[in-house]
């Protein structure tokens, strides 16, 4: 009866802790190369990661997860690609979860929003060593997320970015209005939008990371989105309704 059990109980906690992988693509804010409000040079230089407002600054994605008690920096492989200018991979504190987060060029936005879509399709999927481990990245991420200007607004694309019909993919698009802008061509991948926005938005970590603490404990959307939208309110003072209007789940 005990071999019985160990038998049951070995493969169910070897499942639990296959890692989930979240990608996040970060288009560093950039006062040259993109359609912005213009910024302060320090944090609007898309070409320096380690200042740029989405990346090095206080609520970038970098520094704020650093700074997260839930989340621990592992060592990982350097990005290669020009165009990504910095790479970053944690893992959750209770969990096998890890987030891979790429910095890219801010003059590569265009980039940054095809690969978003390539990654939703399940297209180009990606090994990267971390902590010891190799994680499926890019196509082969569970969630792919997105933080930064919504190059949309200043550009078409002219590829279909298709999927298979069974695509589990779920997606978090932090740019302003980026369900008007996403959703064509977003739908055509398959993949789930967990949270995107219907206005302007400063799309800061600390939303990322609220609706990521749902997602860790496999929460349902509707909680997920409400996680964000308070951790939007609590920053940006918009109120919790407003916060709510301008984050939402599903189409």
């Amino acid at each position: 009866m005990r071999v019985l059990l160990l038998s049951l109980i070995l493969p169910f906690s070897s499942f639990a802790q296959q890692p989930r992988v979240v990608h996040v693509l970060v288009a560093l804010c950039d006062n040259l190369h993109q359609g912005i409000v213009k910024v302060p040079v320090g944090i609007g230089n898309g070409q320096n990661a380690r200042t740029n407002l989405y990346w090095g600054a206080g609520y970038g994605v970098k520094t704020h997860f650093d700074r997260a008690a839930e989340w621990k920096r592992v060592p990982c492989d350097s990005a290669t690609e020009p165009h990504i200018l910095d790479r970053a991979v944690w893992r959750h504190r209770d969990s096998a979860v890890h987030v891979v987060a790429e910095a890219y060029d801010g003059r590569y936005i265009g980039k940054a929003t095809e690969d978003l879509l390539t990654y939703a399709s399940g297209r180009t999927a990606r090994t990267i060593k971390a902590g010891g481990i190799s994680l499926n990245a890019g196509g082969g991420a569970d969630l792919i997320a997105y933080a930064g200007h919504d190059g949309l607004m200043d550009f078409q694309l002219e590829e279909t970015f298709t999927g298979p019909p069974t695509n589990t993919r779920q997606t978090i698009i932090l740019a302003c209005l980026s369900k008007r802008y996403f959703a064509e061509h977003l739908r055509t991948t398959g993949a789930e939008p967990l949270l995107w926005t219907t206005g302007l938005m400063a799309p800061e970590a600390y939303t990322l990371k609220a609706a990521l603490e749902g997602w860790v404990r496999r929460e349902k959307p509707a909680a997920i989105r409400e996680r964000a939208a308070a951790a939007y309110d609590k920053y940006q003072k918009c109120g919790i309704n407003g916060a709510r209007r301008l984050l939402v789940t599903g189409w």
